[in-house]
């Protein structure tokens, strides 16, 4: 899913749908990445070409680049409910 420029990030892609948690990667498009608040053990990573990887669990909304709240509202058998947001 494509998110507005100002999030620092390309179109978010979701990799996995597993134990109760959302794979996702997407490139950058700024020149920092932060991320706090995911639930459910959420992990970023550098993949090498200037992209992240990110799992979250349902819960809290996670902020991303203090610009963009993400949060797995629900996650079905093979697809997930994601809310996407501007922060503040």
């Amino acid at each position: 899913m494509t998110v507005p420029e100002k999030y620092g990030l390309g179109p978010i892609e979701v990799t996995a749908i597993t134990d109760g948690e959302v794979e996702m990667v997407a490139p950058l498009t700024g020149s920092g990445y932060s991320v706090s608040g995911c639930s459910g053990g959420g992990s970023v990573s550098s993949d090498g070409s200037g992209g992240v990887r990110l799992s979250c669990g349902k819960g809290p909304a996670a902020t991303i680049n203090d610009a963009m709240s993400l949060e797995v509202a629900e996650i079905l058998d093979t697809a997930a409910v994601l809310r996407i947001e501007p922060v503040g």
